[in-house]
């Protein structure tokens, strides 16, 4: 007897590391019960101490593997994270909305966790203009926000415009994410038709967060492809990173990875 399972795709670089990007996404798939597919954009040269290269695929390319998942297997839920170039940015783009996937979750990737540009500045106009339309939600956190929406962020009173010009880009939600103010929090702002909320979350303290972001954004991701109501689903992400923030692994010399897969691994 066959079943069909819940699909989400990831749309995003490939880390050799293992902490982020394709590899982070697939480990949060399937921890938290979905079937994971991809569509890699880059391939990148990077370990726990930086990025020291990448090369993007061709937009063609990118944009076959995604219609070579939903033509066959179907798509419940998207994510996009390292897109790389106004090219592929376009070349997704016009994927995800021939494809029709019903849910899109964007990860704005524009600098790895070390401060490398994983995102070429001229594709920030194409980002805004070609993906965010399509967006269910918006994940950027303080820097990326303040690319998208072309303002500073100081503090908290500063979150609610950056949002609401993030939005206006034509995104359905926005979760900006809290974590880089420096007031103790780690609180984000949730942004959509019914307005604004904080969505609480505890800081926790640790030099392993490599694929944060990754991690809250494909969480997210799976939980609506589970046919979770978009609220629930970023409670339940932001739940989830938390949960792999606080069981992050102390692997390599430099930032270690953050863990999707702690609760397997505290079974054992």
């Amino acid at each position: 007897m066959t079943r069909r399972v819940p699909v989400a795709l990831s749309i995003a670089g490939s880390d050799s590391g293992g902490g982020a990007g394709v590899q982070a996404d697939l480990n949060t798939f399937g921890a938290v019960g979905v079937f994971a597919t991809t569509a890699i954009t880059a391939v990148t040269v990077q370990n726990t101490r930086g990025v020291s290269g990448f090369q993007a695929l061709d937009p063609s390319t990118v944009a076959a593997q995604v219609r070579a998942v939903v033509d066959d297997i179907g798509v419940d839920a998207a994510k996009t994270g390292m897109l790389a170039s106004p090219e592929i940015v376009v070349a997704v783009a016009d994927a995800i909305a021939a494809g029709g996937i019903p849910a899109l979750v964007v990860d704005p990737v524009s600098v790895s966790k070390h401060g490398h540009a994983l995102l070429a500045p001229e594709a920030v106009d194409a980002l805004r203009g070609r993906i965010l339309p399509l967006a269910t939600l918006v994940t950027p956190n303080i820097p990326e926000a303040e690319v998208l929406a072309g303002v500073r962020i100081r503090g908290r009173d500063d979150m609610l415009p950056a949002a609401e010009r993030i939005r206006s880009f034509g995104c359905e939600a926005v979760l900006l994410k809290g974590g880089h103010l420096e007031d103790g929090g780690a609180d984000d702002l949730f942004l959509d038709d019914a307005g604004s909320e904080w969505i609480r979350g505890r800081r926790i303290e640790s030099p392993n967060t490599h694929g944060t972001g990754c991690v809250l954004s494909a969480a997210i991701t799976a939980h609506l492809a589970l046919g979770e109501e978009l609220r629930h689903a970023v409670v339940a992400g932001k739940a989830f990173v938390t949960h792999a923030i606080e069981h992050a692994l102390a692997i390599g010399g430099g930032i270690g990875p953050v863990d999707p897969l702690w609760e397997r691994r505290a079974g054992r």
